[in-house]
């Protein structure tokens, strides 16, 4: 199927724009937030709490939250997951010199229910489209990501110039209600299928909810293709941990430039991702998802090196722009094929909490690179440390080539989803 009629399609065309509008305020938000605590407290580490308070939410609930949303209805945890947002957004107008404490635990919290709303989404679209416009669909909401982190921090720059901190608060609010709306009018349904047992007592669901999440574990640890995702997710988000704390530092000391260069660079990579979203969808009508997936992270981890180490040889930050805008194009095929990978290996029942596991193992790995970076930065140097990120994703293409080559995987649609039902116990009775 191409684009425009995809697009046309009314169910996952509600899902998109609710997405890209929930998302602008999203990035709107979390560009201004940590440039206002930072302005505020004049402290570097009170900036760094705002990461934290980012990223602990996924280590602590990713994978729990997972097995929540294979019991919920998912349209139903999309809807109520955007309007507490909204919601938990608004405690942030009082924030002052007086009160920066208040962001900390409102960005957990917000953080929280994220945990919900991304797996559900990833869980609902399989519902959208038909199994075979995945892949295009997948590369559709890469492209939405890419459109918000282009158009959402020049708006939140925009807003807290002009009406402040509560300005770009407010427009974030609002973005969720207006998803949440959108979403509400979707007509597929979000039910989750039935799994064969009855439905538990109250009193025995958080035992089942521990049950449930070792059974999702065990179709990451049986399916190959599933467990090639983790492993190479694992080496990649360790990498983008050591990303989100040397990248500034290498546009600073290398680059000897300031936020304004930082800022180029960011909406360069978005571009990338814009063209990377036509360019997806085109590869998705021609090749299989695990070669797509693997070519994009090789792809990108080629023109990450380029970019780290153009200064040693070259002057100018337009070089920078260009090798950014080539470091997005291959990014959003990776992520639409790793997508379409987990969509097509797992079975309905056990989507979310593979995908709510996922994010418990990137978020985990985040983590650990961050501090990595953080605790070796001074001595190895931005260059060096940067390098490692970007052979971390070369490495990772490599080795989904090679491990999820044709002949190598069994017919993942069929034989693997009866395999593991079989073996997790999902068919039998009571």
């Amino acid at each position: 199927m191409k684009l425009s009629p995809l697009l046309r399609n009314r169910d996952f065309a509600l899902a998109w724009i609710g997405g890209l509008v929930s998302m602008l305020g999203g990035w709107a938000l979390w560009i201004a937030l940590p440039l206002h605590v930072y302005q505020v407290s004049g402290s570097a580490l009170a900036t760094s709490g705002v990461v934290a308070a980012l990223v602990v939410p996924g280590i602590l609930l990713g994978s729990v939250a997972g097995v929540f949303v294979d019991r919920w209805n998912r349209k139903t945890t999309l809807v109520a997951g955007n309007v507490l947002l909204a919601a938990a957004t608004l405690p942030l107008l009082a924030v002052g010199e007086s009160r920066l404490w208040v962001v900390y635990p409102i960005v957990f919290l917000l953080e929280v229910i994220e945990q919900f709303t991304g797996p559900a989404e990833n869980a609902f679209l399989p519902r959208l489209v038909p199994e075979a416009d995945l892949l295009a669909a997948n590369s559709l909401n890469a492209l939405n990501n890419n459109l918000a982190r282009l158009g959402g921090p020049a708006l939140g720059g925009a807003l807290y110039a002009t009406a402040g901190l509560g300005g770009v608060v407010v427009v974030d609010a609002a973005s969720f209600l207006v998803g949440a709306a959108l979403l509400a009018a979707i007509r597929s349904s979000g039910a989750v299928q039935a799994t064969g047992e009855a439905a538990d007592a109250v009193v025995r669901r958080w035992r089942r909810v521990w049950l449930d999440w070792r059974e999702g574990l065990r179709v990451v640890r049986r399916k190959r293709a599933v467990g090639v995702v983790f492993t190479v997710s694992a080496l990649t988000s360790f990498g983008e941990g050591i990303f989100a704390v040397m990248f500034a530092v290498w546009v600073r000391d290398v680059l000897e430039g300031g936020v304004p260069e930082l800022g180029w660079l960011q909406s360069s990579q978005a571009v990338g991702g814009l063209l990377g979203g036509l360019f997806g969808a085109y590869a998705a009508r021609r090749l299989a998802p695990e070669r797509l997936y693997g070519l994009g992270l090789l792809a990108f981890g080629t023109f990450d090196l380029a970019l780290f180490n153009y200064p040693l040889l070259l002057d100018g930050v337009w070089i920078g722009s260009a090798l950014m805008i080539l470091v997005g194009i291959p990014s959003v095929s990776s992520q639409a094929g790793r997508a379409t990978i987990l969509q097509t290996h797992v079975d309905d029942a056990f989507r979310g909490r593979v995908f709510g596991s996922l994010s418990t193992s990137s978020s985990l790995l985040l983590f650990a690179g961050t501090t990595t970076a953080g605790i070796t930065g001074a001595l190895l140097g931005p260059i060096a440390l940067l390098n490692f990120q970007g052979g971390a994703y070369v490495v990772a293409g490599l080795f989904v080539l090679v491990a999820l080559a044709p002949g190598l995987l069994p017919d993942r649609r069929r034989d693997e989803v009866a395999e593991v039902r079989e073996e997790v116990g999902v068919d039998r009775v009571g």
